[in-house]
């Protein structure tokens, strides 16, 4: 029987541990690209129907959720895009659904509709402006009036707006969308 020092038996364990969690880590890696690109067709879709790319939907709701369907916001916002209940209703009464509850939002395929149909309505707003995604981004994040707030100061000039954005986290979240969007 051979012997082994403890020492050799210690370096053998270690690297066994070391290559367990360096294989869980590329599992759980593997795993998780799976689970956000199950959405792309549901992406793919909306983003056509309502002329946005769906790369910019993607990351939309890369930063509202990063991918989680169930995902609550601290003002209730819920779902993949983070759609609040008064945009989930707008939506709903511009594309004829009647039957419009919360609990839909948690849908995937409605919360990706619902937000994707909402924020091409805000590009459209903004599409006079030098590029439009700003604006539209800011609207979707912080709500109209405060956009036209910080219009006043900026004008149609894209990037003088991302200056005069009035609340840090909008600023910072337009900044994360577009640098994801374009990168």
């Amino acid at each position: 029987m051979a012997k082994v020092s403890l020492g050799r038996a210690l370096r053998i364990i270690g690297g066994n541990i070391l290559l367990a969690i360096l294989l869980a880590g590329v599992v759980n890696v593997l795993m998780y690209r799976r689970a956000i690109h199950r959405f792309d067709p549901m992406i793919t879709r909306s983003a056509g129907r309502h002329g946005v790319d769906a790369r910019l939907i993607w990351a939309v709701i890369w930063q509202e959720s990063r991918f989680r369907p169930d995902a609550v916001g601290t003002k209730n916002e819920v779902g993949l895009m983070q759609v609040t209940e008064p945009a989930g209703r707008e939506w709903a009464r511009a594309a004829q659904k009647p039957t419009f509850r919360r609990e839909d939002l948690f849908d995937p395929a409605t919360n990706i509709e619902a937000g994707t149909w909402y924020l091409a309505r805000a590009i459209r707003r903004w599409e006079h402006c030098d590029d439009p995604l700003p604006f539209a981004l800011a609207e979707y994040n912080a709500g109209r009036s405060n956009v036209l707030r910080w219009y006043e100061n900026s004008g149609p000039d894209g990037l003088r707006f991302q200056e005069c954005i009035g609340y840090p986290t909008t600023r910072n979240y337009v900044k994360q969308i577009l640098r994801k969007y374009r990168d």
